[in-house]
């Protein structure tokens, strides 16, 4: 009589994925949680408390956009070529911690003397050094921590893309919560305490990191170690590169505070790819890679739309939110009652001792004790998001959250909508995602619109459910988007230059980010220190911004459907 052995569970993974994956989603969680954490005061800071102009901020939260989507592609090539994922994203991570912290230096409010304003110089270069600090770590790190994603699963293994889907959610949950704690720090104690618990939130990422090493089993090592250590003028590869990202620092710390020649760069960078591509489709291509490879690029060009449209949301959007909504979703809390902080930090901070308590119940074989774990933390979340959202006192930073609260919410919808259309061969192909993901963007801003001729006309802020409905046409459209990025630029691009269109891809979407402040720009206000806000006149500059954007969404989305056929057969068969 045979028996049969007990099956033993696999300690490498935990929920069907490997470990490693959770360590990297909590990384990526915290990183996002600082980054939007410090995007949703940026603009309001910088406005309220050093007195920038209305256009002065809108340049420099260009300038910081571009250079944000635009180092990330150095450092992806660093990383691939030298030093590995965990090294560049512990670089990236420790210079992150030291940016966020530096921005948690308020030095002395800007104040009005007669007619100069007086500003704290010192305290305006620790905050340019800050931000120059932040743009080199995500540039570091945010390319590097999705590479290691993707070498924890085999190169078929059927998982992977609901690994990659978790993965992303990490992203949006570090935003959801980012600004509700963040914003509301920063707005309502002073903006040092925003600023500063994006920085703990980084520290947290970080050593969640370091702790989850056994977890990625090498995938986030060097390719060829000994080319790291080999000695360059007396110092090794390794350190040449920590001194040149810190040299980085310091030209980006005098760039962002130049914000023209950010934006200049932008512009020459744009023609420069521009002479290449059409140099190389005469050159290197032959017929079908030539109509493949425009077709990536006019793909390209409808990201760089879209986003020009998507960033006014941490531009425009918060300051017409600011000056022009009411903030309370549901004014409804009990009398007397003040929520001291938001019930998210309390959540936030048990999430990271509750998932290394998880995963090394899993270690031991506990897996009932590990989910239970998990399903406690996400309780807690789910708990303290709604507390936050009904009970405290929103701010125009932290209703940036709508964003990420939408995504979350439709990201399961059209994950499971595509797949349902594909098999009814109803699909829309990629030219026509983008077509319908522009028109939605543009009929975003039609709510905005109203609320203006409302605020306008009346006298008295608009109802902030015009911004909520806002946000969910907008996502509704970033969803038709998000299939067809990067998987455009690796099925379309010519091989030996996928990497060079991945890049373009990237200073695509910086590129964007210099469009967007400049289109911001033409709701700027000219605000006389300690004087009320003319309401109809501003009323009048944002409805003006919004119907531009409204006609540019509407025009550029038909366009897409009207090219959609030549596209789809210049693009051979790619889906």
């Amino acid at each position: 009589m045979s028996t049969v052995a007990p099956a033993v569970p696999n300690t490498d993974e935990f929920l069907g994925h490997p470990k490693g994956l959770f360590v990297c989603f909590f990384t990526e969680m915290w990183e996002r949680f600082s980054f939007y954490g410090m995007k949703a005061l940026l603009l309001l800071y910088i406005l309220k408390y050093h007195l920038f102009g209305d256009d002065a901020g809108y340049d420099l939260l260009g300038a910081y956009g571009g250079l944000v989507y635009a180092v990330p592609v150095i450092g992806g090539l660093l990383a691939d070529r030298y030093l590995g994922m965990r090294k560049a994203v512990v670089l990236g991570g420790v210079l992150l911690v030291l940016g966020h912290l530096g921005m948690a230096y308020e030095g002395e409010a800007a104040r009005v003397v007669g007619d100069t304003i007086v500003r704290d110089e010192g305290a305006l270069q620790v905050f340019y050094l800050s931000l120059a600090l932040i743009i080199m770590g995500v540039g570091f790190l945010k390319p590097n921590i999705s590479t290691i994603v993707g070498r924890l699963y085999p190169e078929n293994d059927p998982r992977r893309d609901s690994g990659f889907t978790l993965f992303y959610a990490g992203i949006n949950v570090g935003a959801l919560f980012a600004s509700l704690i963040c914003a509301f720090l920063g707005e309502t104690y002073g903006w040092k305490y925003g600023f500063g618990a994006a920085g703990i939130g980084m520290v947290a990422g970080l050593v969640m990191f370091l702790w989850g090493q056994k977890y990625l089993h090498g995938h986030a090592e060097p390719n060829d170690p000994a080319r790291l250590v080999e000695r360059v003028a007396g110092l090794s590869r390794e350190w040449w590169i920590y001194l040149g990202s810190f040299a980085g620092v310091v030209v980006v710390w005098q760039l962002i505070q130049r914000t023209w020649t950010v934006h200049g760069a932008m512009h020459v960078i744009a023609i420069a790819l521009a002479a290449w591509f059409v140099w190389f489709l005469w050159k290197h291509c032959d017929r079908v890679q030539r109509q493949q490879m425009v077709t990536l690029v006019f793909l390209i060009f409808g990201v760089l739309i879209f986003f020009a449209m998507y960033e006014q949301t941490y531009g425009s959007w918060v300051t017409f939110t600011d000056r022009l909504l009411t903030k309370d979703l549901f004014p409804m809390s009990p009398a007397g009652y003040v929520a001291a902080l938001p019930w998210a930090t309390y959540s936030l901070a048990a999430s990271p001792p509750l998932m290394i308590a998880a995963l090394m119940a899993s270690d031991r074989g506990r897996v009932g004790l590990a989910k239970g774990l998990v399903l406690l933390m996400v309780a807690g979340l789910a708990v303290a998001f709604t507390h936050d959202v009904v009970m405290v006192p929103q701010t125009a930073g932290s209703l940036t959250f709508i964003g990420a609260f939408f995504i979350v919410v439709l990201a399961p919808i059209f994950s499971w909508l595509w797949p349902w259309l594909e098999k009814r061969g109803l699909n829309p192909s990629k030219p026509a995602k983008m077509g319908i993901g522009l028109v939605f963007a543009g009929l975003s801003f039609i709510p905005l619109m109203v609320a203006a001729g409302e605020a306008g006309a009346s006298g008295a802020m608009a109802s902030v459910w015009w911004l909520v409905l806002a946000y969910f046409v907008l996502e509704v459209g970033e969803m038709c988007l998000s299939p067809i990025g990067l998987s455009a630029v690796t099925q379309l691009s010519v091989p030996r230059v996928v990497g060079l269109m991945m890049g373009a891809f990237w200073l695509g979407t910086a590129y964007s980010e210099v469009l967007a402040a400049q289109f911001g720009k033409l709701a700027s206000l000219d605000i006389v220190e300690g004087e009320a806000i003319d309401m109809a006149v501003a009323a009048g500059k944002y409805a003006h911004l919004f119907e531009m954007m409204l006609w540019l969404g509407i025009g550029s989305g038909v366009v897409f459907f009207l090219v959609t056929p030549i596209a789809r057969r210049w693009m051979h068969g790619v889906k």
